[in-house]
């Protein structure tokens, strides 16, 4: 192996030499990758195909102690580092061009306690591990919506999908963390140990530290829960949501109904002559008595002319999975922008409607993530997430295949999210956001942004965590 050059937080180079890179692969159970090593292409792609970057080191962690230690290396040298869990984060923060992405991916491991309820999760598990565990004893906690989602990056950043309105956010079901820090060292946080870190983390991001260890309580879901697709050609999607508008806000918070502008895919319930065009669709998930939720669910199919639907029980996992091709599929290019919604206005609704007229491709999507219901009822300080007062989310999600694409998509997203900027309350959910919109942190984080700088300046002084939606420190080096 040659010597090295990396790059360091401050953005400069700096040379790492082939000793020093052997004594921290000597020091670790995993494996350190650079870019003539096997393996190393295929470990600095991640989810989102528009992320093309270099890092100098990849090491790939086995356990907590290559965690702290590769944190130490790094931190020590000033080198820019970046974590990968999951690394489905469409901003790309799991990849430090230049720097060294510590890859927690093999890490994957979720350990259910059926009787306490508890569930105790690695920080490269995806949500299809945890639901698989959990669903073994009828269990879950409310996670996301795409089963390849990294349950570290979600949960760091809030969590919300279709359990989030009966049992509200991923972080609301956080007991536990064990946290490495910027100064290597490992800490346990919750409310009794560092009260102070386990808010922060609970929506901060990746800002205070490394995860290594989640506990999450767990609640009584399934195995089956009732679903509902209803899908309506975009010449009813203004009857639709104006129907459905004064529905949603008569239903229980068992039930989660998430509207979607698509090209129709081809399902076996649509007619072949319907696949490809541009529709409205109502996806629904209700968590309870099946009698109760069909009496709920079968409205949706009422609120104009039905091109075609579905209606029954099917296994949560099945559920969790139902996503995954469109809006989870790895290595396509995505760009994404997003709002929150206290509601939608007539204007929203026509505004909507015009962008879905013009969905670029066939994986491009407009989605409205029904929240509220528990979500809100904690008092706003209980985490940093910034979302307890919205509605619905509202995400422009362009995904296509192809380089020559780029510009016609992204303007499409940009165009579609300014037409709906005057209908929004002007925040975002973290999670949402790409490596473009730092301008917008401050309406991510809201009344929580000075108290998460102050914390930041305690925990990491010197931005050692920045790859992630920065929360810089009071003193920022």
């Amino acid at each position: 192996m040659e010597d090295l050059v990396a790059k360091t937080i401050k953005g400069e180079e700096m040379v790492l030499k082939r000793a020093e890179i052997e004594r921290l692969r000597s020091a670790l159970r995993g494996e350190i990758l650079t870019s003539d090593s096997p393996g190393y292409e295929v470990a600095r792609r991640i989810w989102n195909g528009m992320i093309d970057r270099r890092p100098a080191l990849i090491v790939r962690a086995a356990g907590t102690a290559d965690i702290i230690r590769t944190v130490e290396f790094a931190r020590s040298r000033e080198l820019l580092m970046s974590v990968r869990g999951g690394g489905h984060n469409v901003a790309g923060n799991a990849v430090a061009e230049g720097g060294l992405m510590l890859d927690l991916s093999a890490l994957r491991w979720v350990q259910v306690d059926p009787v306490r309820r508890r569930a105790v999760v690695g920080p490269g598990a995806v949500l299809g591990d945890f639901d698989h565990e959990a669903q073994s004893f009828g269990l879950a906690t409310p996670l996301g919506i795409v089963s390849k989602t990294g349950v570290a990056g979600l949960t760091l950043g809030g969590g919300a999908g279709w359990l989030s309105r009966k049992f509200g956010l991923t972080v609301d079901n956080l007991l536990a963390a064990d946290v490495v820090t910027a100064d290597a060292k490992l800490v346990r946080a919750n409310d009794e140990e560092n009260p102070d870190l386990f808010w922060a983390i609970r929506g901060g991001g990746g800002n205070f530290g490394v995860v290594t260890r989640f506990e999450f309580k767990l609640q009584a879901v399934g195995p089956e829960v009732l679903t509902g697709l209803f899908v309506y050609p975009l010449d009813e999607a203004s009857k639709v949501l104006r129907e459905f508008r004064e529905y949603v806000k008569t239903v229980p918070d068992e039930l989660s109904i998430f509207p979607v502008f698509l090209k129709a895919p081809p399902l076996p319930f649509l007619p072949a002559e319907f696949h490809g065009r541009a529709a409205i669709a109502l996806s629904s998930c209700y968590v309870g008595d099946h009698g109760r939720g069909v009496e709920l669910i079968r409205p949706l199919g009422g609120f104009g002319k039905l091109s075609g639907s579905m209606c029954g029980p099917m296994p949560y996992v099945a559920w969790q999975r139902t996503f995954d091709d469109l809006g989870g599929r790895p290595g396509a290019r995505n760009y994404w922008k997003n709002h929150n919604l206290s509601g939608f206005s007539d204007g929203l609704i026509d505004a909507l409607i015009e962008s879905a007229s013009k969905i670029p491709s066939v994986e491009t999507i407009i989605l409205m993530d029904h929240v509220g219901g528990q979500i809100k009822r904690p008092p706003a300080e209980t985490a940093v997430y910034g979302l307890r007062d919205a509605e619905f989310t509202l995400g422009f999600y362009g995904r296509w295949e192809n380089l020559a694409d780029d510009e016609q998509v992204i303007e499409w997203v940009r165009e579609g999210w300014s037409a709906a900027k005057p209908h929004a309350t002007g925040s975002v959910y973290v999670n949402y956001m790409m490596d473009d919109e730092a301008e917008r942190l401050t309406a991510a984080y809201g009344p929580h942004w000075e108290r998460l700088r102050e914390l930041k300046s305690r925990w990491d002084p010197d931005n050692f965590f920045r790859m992630n939606q920065n929360i810089a420190p009071q003193k920022a080096v």
